[in-house]
């Protein structure tokens, strides 16, 4: 487990499946980050059981401190130890965590892991040109942006641009 001042990051629980399951199916969040389709429970149980046991990915329920509630996820993925390298991803899915700096912690305790415990030299993520909150956050946190994929992404409608963003490893981390 990864402690913060008010969250701690650790692996996802049986029970924690119900709760991510609500959040993937929450259409107006999910257009934050993805085009959205309903996922059905079938096929969110072979994920849950399938993403916590894959050699190249780690992932994490994020929980308050006070009160061990799941406030959301985190995860490196394609995971590659040769380049050293990870993809990110976060979701704060409880829309009472959101805005609080909760999200800014778990991004630092997620970014340290990858940097420290798994030895990445760069973590990097995609975000939609529209998400202006993620980015923000992203650039508060280091990230930089590395190019733009112009419309690559159809989402409710209309195409929007991938920001491609990403952090190196440096002398501080």
């Amino acid at each position: 487990m990864l402690r913060a001042e008010r969250i701690l990051l650790a692996p996802l629980r049986d029970d924690d499946s119900r709760r991510l399951f609500d959040w993937i199916n929450e259409r107006d969040d999910v257009l934050l980050s993805a085009p959205y389709k309903p996922v059905h429970g079938a096929d969110h149980s072979g994920w849950f059981d399938a993403i916590r046991t894959r050699s190249d990915t780690v992932i994490f329920g994020i929980r308050l401190l006070e009160g061990d509630r799941l406030i959301g996820s985190c995860q490196l993925f394609a995971i590659d130890p040769r380049a050293r390298s990870a993809e990110l991803q976060i979701r704060i899915g409880e829309e009472d965590a959101r805005d609080r700096g909760l999200g800014r912690e778990a991004l630092q305790l997620l970014l340290r892991y990858g940097f420290d415990d798994l030895n990445l030299r760069r973590i990097w993520l995609r975000v939609f040109a529209t998400n202006e909150r993620a980015l923000r956050a992203y650039e508060a946190a280091g990230f930089v942006e590395e190019g733009r994929l112009r419309e690559a992404a159809y989402v409710d409608g209309a195409f929007v641009d991938v920001v491609v963003m990403a952090r190196l490893r440096t002398a501080e981390t």
